[in-house]
């Protein structure tokens, strides 16, 4: 007798038990989370999304002047500089980082740009993005290179910004005007189709944002990097260019959003900016961009600075309550956010 006659051949019995239906049990359980997963993902990239059209079409029925195309452009000028920031401050987040001097940066960047405006719109433009991109830099090459940690460096540039705004500044006693009339107040306070020239530019900012980040080998690296430092280090990725290009790009985007804030108020005002980082990592938050990094989206952040926006101009509306409510509702949005966003990810690390 053969030996090899008595094994016996795998056969339908080492498969699941089809059902009713004629579906292996484990395959609908798989569909099931493979729907799961698709709708956490769809929830923590686009829900931030349906809140804000659910708070304006609210609004827009509590409050009939909110619906106007007036307040509509209103909101959006005073939402396009916090945008600009935190377009930079998503690609930071993306890497799992930090980026805690935009807010000082912003405001030196509006002082410089008044103080050269003087001499014609490009040193006015210049002069800031040549300033605030090297405190940029120095930042990446400190977290990328030496390792330091992304809290400490950005926390000792928003500092050294401020005092650097104080120091030309006259500690605050100086303000420097944009002359009336000139290329760069036109830049500030023109506009096209009566939409202001800020909303334009914010909105082709955050389209090559959204190109860069999606759409190129340098945005899959930030993904890569944000997920796992390491991992990306393997890959034979480049690292620490990576970081250092997105300090670069956060601190450009803000000095460039504070030299057009500046154009807009026909002065260097030396008391704006304060907290504005948090304001700006808010938005990226409440956007669906992760702290820990390795996910978002540039639309995200973009759909989260715009419900802000709006909830500032809704307390504006009801009249009765005071700005600082702004920050309740905006530390009420982002504790929810954070949250559900913890809940999502082991939601989907169970699936």
């Amino acid at each position: 007798m053969n030996p090899m006659s008595s094994v016996t051949a795998p056969g339908p019995a080492s498969s699941p038990a089809p059902e009713a239906g004629g579906k292996p049990a484990k395959d609908r359980s798989g569909a099931e989370g493979s729907g799961r997963g698709r709708l956490a993902a769809l929830v923590q990239r686009q829900g931030v999304l349906a809140v804000l059209l659910l708070v304006v079409v609210i609004a827009s029925f509590t409050y009939p002047a909110f619906a106007t195309l007036d307040n509509a452009r209103g909101v959006l000028v005073q939402a396009s500089f916090l945008a600009i920031v935190a377009l930079g401050m998503t690609l930071v987040i993306v890497t799992g980082g930090i980026d805690l001097s935009v807010g000082s940066v912003f405001a030196l960047g509006g002082v410089l740009a008044a103080w050269a405006s003087q001499w014609g719109l490009l040193p006015a433009l210049l002069l800031p993005l040549v300033v605030c991109g090297a405190i940029g830099t120095l930042n990446g090459l400190l977290i990328a290179r030496a390792g330091m940690a992304p809290f400490i460096v950005t926390l000792a540039s928003l500092l050294g910004a401020r005092g650097l705004l104080l120091a030309i500044t006259d500690e605050g006693a100086t303000t420097y005007l944009v002359p009336k009339g000139s290329a760069f107040a036109e830049f500030g306070q023109g506009g096209v189709g009566g939409f202001g020239y800020p909303i334009l530019v914010a909105l082709v900012l955050f389209g090559a944002g959204g190109l860069l980040l999606q759409r190129t080998s340098f945005g899959q690296t930030l993904f890569a990097v944000g997920g796992s430092n390491d991992a990306a280090t393997l890959m034979g990725l480049p690292v620490a260019r990576a970081k250092v290009m997105v300090y670069v790009l956060s601190g450009l985007l803000a000095g460039f959003a504070g030299a057009v804030n500046a154009a807009r108020l026909s002065s260097g005002v030396t008391i704006i900016g304060t907290g504005m980082e948090l304001d700006a990592i808010a938005a990226v938050v409440i956007g669906g961009t992760l702290l820990v990094g390795g996910a978002g989206s540039v639309s995200g952040t973009l759909w989260g600075v715009l419900l802000l926006a709006v909830i500032q101009n809704l307390i504006n509306q009801i009249g009765s309550l005071n700005s600082s409510y702004q920050s309740v509702v905006s530390g009420g949005f982002l504790i929810l956010v954070v949250v559900t966003q913890r809940y999502i990810s082991r939601s989907r690390r169970t699936l």
